[in-house]
C-alpha cells in the first residue's frame, strides 16, 4: 500500500479520531497532542470500532467500549485484558496539512514532525 491522504491536519483536533478505510481496511487515525497515530479500527478481542471508544492521550491507548481492552497507539498491542492480541499499527506522515498513511511492519509509528520537511 502506498501513501494514501486520509485527512487534514485541521479534521482531527487533539484526543479526537477518524474512521477511515483503505482497501478495505478500516483504520482509526488520532491526534495525541499533535502526533497523529494510525491503529487498526477493529477490537482484537471483539469485532468493535475502536474509533468509538476513547482516547487517553497521557497513556497512549485507545479504548474498546464494548468490553474496555485498551490498546497502544504506538505499537498496537493490548494493555488490558480481554484483549490478548495486538492491532495493525499504520505509518503516519504529515505533508503541509495532509494526513497520510502508509503501513508499517515494524510496529513503529512515523511522527508528524518526521513528515514535515
Amino acid at each position: 500500500m502506498s501513501l494514501v491522504r486520509v485527512a487534514s491536519v485541521s479534521d482531527i483536533p487533539d484526543g479526537g479520531v477518524k474512521r477511515v478505510q483503505i482497501d478495505g481496511e478500516e483504520i482509526a487515525v488520532v491526534n495525541a497532542g499533535g502526533v497523529f497515530y494510525a491503529v487498526g479500527d477493529i477490537c482484537s478481542h471483539e469485532h468493535f470500532h475502536l474509533s468509538d471508544g476513547e482516547v487517553d492521550v497521557d497513556d497512549l491507548t485507545i479504548e474498546c467500549p464494548k468490553h474496555g481492552s485498551t490498546f497502544g497507539l504506538d505499537d498496537g498491542l493490548p494493555r488490558s485484558l480481554p484483549a490478548v492480541l495486538p492491532v495493525p499499527v499504520y505509518g503516519v506522515r504529515i505533508e503541509g496539512d495532509a494526513v497520510m498513511l502508509e503501513p508499517l511492519n515494524t510496529g513503529l509509528q512515523s511522527h508528524r514532525e518526521q513528515g514535515a520537511a
